[in-house]
């Protein structure tokens, strides 16, 4: 593995030599590509974090080696195909995270499991290298499926698990290999009916609301499914337009007892209830087993909070006074959903007001975006797009954009105002603080009113940090 690892840092060293490092060229346009000696294509942004990336799991092996830690191969070997095996390494998971180390042997053995644990910790590669240990490529029969709230985390989970099983030259020309449905709310339906009646996708990634619409016309079907997931489960629950069709898809589409259920979050309030009640209402197996990775301390440890408090009036200005003190490279803002009464109104949404001001007051960010609900699914995929492909944003977004929204080079949040629970605000400090590999402070700072700060201090005893308060003249 060592010898796999070098030899791919050599390569990586050699195209970085011919083009040279991104960030020297900053008039270079973002759609520059690089070519590895093994074949890969990278944009020039995805080229530098993975031999960042390899460089780091290369130090990270020879540490783990010495702690007697098993690395990922080890813990894959005779469970995963050989081949997903050598292009996870390829990609840079080599090391597994805590919750890979503890969830992994219960995953395999095929117990029925409820993954809980930080944002960031390496949930979804656990249950996707799950996935591509049972399936059968020869079959031809959706044989998993994998539940998510927005179609955002969607585009994620699919990304990663496509390029797990980028087609490997070791595949005989004869076998079939794996095909991989995005069943996404905002997608074209009308394809996805097609695809599904003339070749059944081994995997299905999807959202309830186009879930739901295929299974009930009986155009999906769920007889030979395996692997069920649903991940952000918390969420899901707590959502009325889900609650009734996720019920009816753990009891009614398919049966516990021939299937593997894995439930993912970073925040299952009340877990223990929530175990009961998965076993009484026979969502799953008896023997769920759960794994709580890290409870006494539900945040990352290299997120650093801190908050500032003004009046309403003054929000704007201490908003960009802390952008100009911190120069963050990458940030998300976090804006509260328009009221309904504002709405009526007619007022424009907060998140487009602050969009406004930010970019006639802010000269550092060439780009602003926005993120929210009320947009259509193309707005938001091409947001999302450019964000992954720039080298530095300043993202404004409501909730949507806590769950599931991967943005590694994040350094800085910011809540122009505070979420409405505890879990919110795990999940948007959970946006930071996710590069591999790697211990950057990131920073969590909230911008609260007097009357808000007993708000904040319930949030810091219930998710166990502290916060520092910041002073600015405005």
């Amino acid at each position: 593995m060592a010898c796999l690892s070098a030899t791919l840092l050599n390569s990586l060293s050699w195209t970085a030599r011919v083009h040279g490092p991104h960030h020297l060229y900053p008039n270079r346009p973002n759609h520059t590509f690089v070519v590895s000696m093994n074949g890969m294509v990278h944009s020039m942004r995805e080229h530098t974090l993975l031999k960042a990336s390899l460089s780091s799991s290369y130090i990270e092996v020879e540490t783990a080696k010495k702690e007697g830690v098993l690395t990922l191969h080890e813990l894959c070997q005779g469970h995963v195909p050989e081949h997903i095996i050598r292009r996870m390494e390829e990609v840079g998971y080599v090391v597994p995270t805590k919750v890979q180390q503890e969830a992994l042997p219960v995953l395999f053995a095929g117990c029925d499991c409820v993954l809980h644990a930080q944002t960031g910790s390496g949930k979804t590669l656990a249950y996707l290298l799950r996935i591509f240990s049972v399936i059968n490529t020869q079959r031809s029969a959706v044989q998993a499926l994998i539940v998510v709230p927005t179609r955002e985390l969607g585009i994620q989970v699919t990304k990663v698990a496509r390029v797990l099983y980028a087609k490997s030259e070791e595949l005989n020309s004869g076998q079939k290999s794996c095909t991989i449905m995005a069943l996404l709310d905002g997608g074209t339906l009308k394809r996805h009916k097609s695809w599904l009646k003339a070749e059944p996708p081994t995997i299905v990634i999807a959202t309830l609301g186009s879930l739901t619409q295929m299974l009930e016309k009986n155009i999906l079907k769920l007889d030979a499914m395996q692997v069920l997931v649903i991940d952000e489960v918390d969420f899901m629950f707590n959502s009325s337009k889900h609650v009734s069709s996720l019920r009816k898809l753990l009891t009614s589409y398919s049966c516990r007892k021939s299937r593997q259920t894995i439930f993912a979050s970073a925040s299952i309030p009340q877990h223990r209830r929530f175990l009961y009640d998965a076993v009484q209402q026979k969502w799953t197996k008896a023997d769920v087993v759960h794994l709580y990775v890290n409870p006494i301390m539900p945040m990352p440890s290299c997120l650093h909070h801190r908050f500032v408090v003004c009046s309403k009036g003054e929000r704007y200005l201490t908003l960009l006074s802390l952008l100009k003190s911190d120069e963050p490279h990458s940030a998300i803002v976090f804006v509260g959903v328009q009221s309904e009464k504002s709405k009526k109104a007619g007022d424009p949404p907060p998140t487009t007001l602050l969009v406004n001001f930010l970019k006639s007051s802010l000269m550092g960010f060439s780009e602003i975006s926005l993120l929210e609900e009320d947009m259509n699914f193309n707005q938001r995929a091409a947001s999302l797009t450019e964000l992954q492909q720039g080298s530095s944003h300043l993202l404004v977004a409501t909730d949507i954009a806590a769950r599931g929204v991967d943005l590694p080079g994040t350094t800085h949040i910011y809540n122009f105002n505070l979420p409405k629970d505890a879990v919110n605000y795990l999940h948007r400090a959970g946006r930071a603080g996710r590069k591999p590999f790697s211990d950057e402070k990131c920073f969590v700072t909230s911008i609260i009113t007097p009357q808000e700060q007993f708000v904040l201090q319930r949030f810091e005893n219930e998710l166990m940090f502290s916060c520092e308060q910041l002073f600015f003249d405005v």
